[in-house]
């Protein structure tokens, strides 16, 4: 645990030194989606009997915190290419599982930022929210999943190139083809496939279930989060043996 703890210590140390950067672009690009979609396109608009602006928080919250969470991948590469972080990492006496962790964990907390804002921007804009219980471990699977992405990610990449054609071709589509801004049921086909394939479209609807009290089938989209998680762990685990090798 010890191990967990220096890593997660040292990455927190970072992001207070940068908080109000993160605190601001967190808030700003959900901002605009909102006013945007919410009050531009979609201000009269409704989906399945619920309306948009309402339906827009929970994909909005999906969206900022996979951003958050994801981007520590960003951060990684910088510490591991120029910094030479992992290296005194990987030569601590701290299992590889506890570094993972404590990027995870990091992950976790730096996607939460976002989170806060949107459900202050969705309370001032009366967008109706009904917060479950259900949304606290909802939320933590989530970002767990989507900071494993980031490391694993991170740890494959070999320079700042291939993160870019990461996030363009695998992230972005991922996010909107994710049901984050409109139903998966009413898009085309190969959409559909697409979507059914993307870890973000189950917690998207575990999200909106636990804000807005949509159906979803809280059991199966849960366990897909989960065995995700326990895959993107391992597989994160053996990828970072192979970088000490």
């Amino acid at each position: 645990m010890n191990g967990i703890k220096g890593v997660l210590y040292r990455e927190t140390r970072v992001l207070r030194s940068r908080f109000w950067k993160v605190l601001v672009s967190s808030a700003v690009s959900p901002f605009l989606f909102l006013l945007a979609f919410g009050y531009g396109i979609g201000r009269f608009a409704s989906v399945d009997g619920v309306n948009y602006l309402t339906f827009l928080i929970p994909g909005l919250i999906a969206m900022s915190s996979l951003n958050q969470s994801y981007g520590i991948s960003g951060e990684i590469n910088i510490s591991r290419f120029y910094f030479k972080v992992f290296d005194e990492y990987l030569l601590a006496p701290v299992s590889r599982w506890e570094i993972v962790a404590g990027e995870m964990l990091y992950g976790v907390i730096k996607g939460l930022i976002p989170v806060g804002i949107i459900l202050l921007y969705g309370v001032i804009a009366g967008a109706g929210l009904k917060i479950s219980p259900m949304f606290v471990p909802v939320m933590f699977v989530h970002l767990v999943v989507f900071s494993l992405l980031g490391i694993i990610v991170a740890l494959v990449v070999k320079n700042h190139g291939d993160q870019m054609s990461v996030n363009t071709f695998v992230i972005t589509p991922m996010i909107f083809l994710s049901g984050t801004f409109y139903p998966v049921d009413k898009m085309p086909l190969i959409a559909k496939l697409i979507a059914h394939i993307s870890p973000l479209t189950y917690s998207t609807q575990l999200i909106r279930c636990s804000l807005i009290g949509t159906e979803c089938d809280v059991l199966l989209n849960m366990g897909v989060m989960l065995t995700v998680a326990a895959v993107l762990f391992i597989t994160a685990g053996r990828i970072l043996k192979g970088v000490e090798g």
